[in-house]
C-alpha cells in the first residue's frame, strides 16, 4: 500500500503518467519492500510483526517526530510532482543533465540498500524508539553496525538528498534536506535513549564511535 500511496501523489501532483524517474522512484520503493520480505520472512518474521504493530511504549518524542517526518514526506513528492507539472526548475536550471538524475537513482538505491542490510543485520530494526524487552532486545554488532552504529539511519539519509535530483526537482530538495535535519536530530536523541537503557550499548559505543559517518559523527 506504501508503494501505491507514493505513486499516486507523485503521478497525480504531476498530472502526467510519462514521467520516467517518478516510476524509477516506484521501483525504488517496490524493489525495497520486496526484498525486504524475501529476505526477512524466512529469517526473522517476529521482526516483520515488531514493524507493522502500534507499540504502545514508543517513546513520546519519537511518535511526534515521526509524524513530522511523514508530512514532510509528503509535501516532498507533491513539490517533486508539481515542479514537473509546472517547470519551475526547468526555467531554473535549464537541462539538468539526465547523467545527475541516473547517479542519484544510484545513490537513492544504495541507500535504501543499505537500510535493508541494517535490518537484516539487527533482529530489533523497530520502526519506532523502544527498549524492546519483551523480545530480549540485545545490542547489534555485525554487518554495517561495525562501521557506524546507525547505518538505517544513513542510507535514509542518502535516499533523502538523492531523491530531489533524481526527481529533477530543485524544490524537493527543501524538505528533503529537512527530512535529514530531523534524522539528525532522531538519531542523537535515540542513541541517547540507547546509552541510558539498553545493556551493553555503552560498551558498543565505545568501540564504534560514530553514529552515521565514520570519521566525521
Amino acid at each position: 500500500m506504501g508503494v501505491v500511496m507514493v505513486a499516486v501523489i507523485l503521478f497525480a501532483s504531476a498530472w502526467r503518467l510519462d514521467w520516467a524517474m517518478g516510476w524509477a522512484l516506484v521501483g525504488v520503493y517496490a524493489a525495497w519492500v520486496g526484498a525486504n520480505a524475501v529476505l526477512l520472512i524466512p529469517t526473522s518474521p517476529d521482526l516483520l510483526i515488531e514493524r507493522v504493530t502500534r507499540a504502545k511504549d514508543a517513546k513520546a518524542w519519537d511518535t511526534a517526530l515521526l509524524g513530522v517526518v511523514g508530512l514532510v514526506t509528503l509535501a516532498k513528492y507533491i513539490l517533486a510532482g508539481l515542479d514537473v507539472r509546472r517547470g519551475w526548475t526547468a526555467r531554473a536550471w535549464p537541462g539538468m543533465p539526465l547523467a545527475l538524475q541516473i547517479v542519484a537513482l544510484v545513490v537513492a538505491a544504495l541507500g535504501y540498500a543499505l537500510g535493508t542490510w541494517a535490518m537484516t543485520a539487527n533482529a530489533f530494526f523497530s520502526k519506532v524508539v523502544r527498549i524492546q524487552e519483551d523480545r530480549q532486545h540485545a545490542v547489534a554488532t555485525g554487518g554495517p553496525y561495525r562501521c557506524v552504529r546507525h547505518p538505517g539511519y544513513s542510507g535514509t539519509i542518502a535516499f533523502e538528498l538523492a531523491t530531489p535530483f533524481m526527481l529533477g526537482s530543485l524544490w524537493a530538495l527543501i524538505p528533503g534536506v529537512l527530512v535529514v535535519l530531523l534524522t539528525i536530530v532522531r538519531t542523537a536523541l535515540e542513541d541517547r535513549t540507547l546509552q541510558e537503557e539498553l545493556e551493553g550499548y555503552p560498551a558498543y559505543a565505545r568501540r564504534v564511535r560514530y553514529r552515521l559517518l565514520p570519521g566525521v559523527w
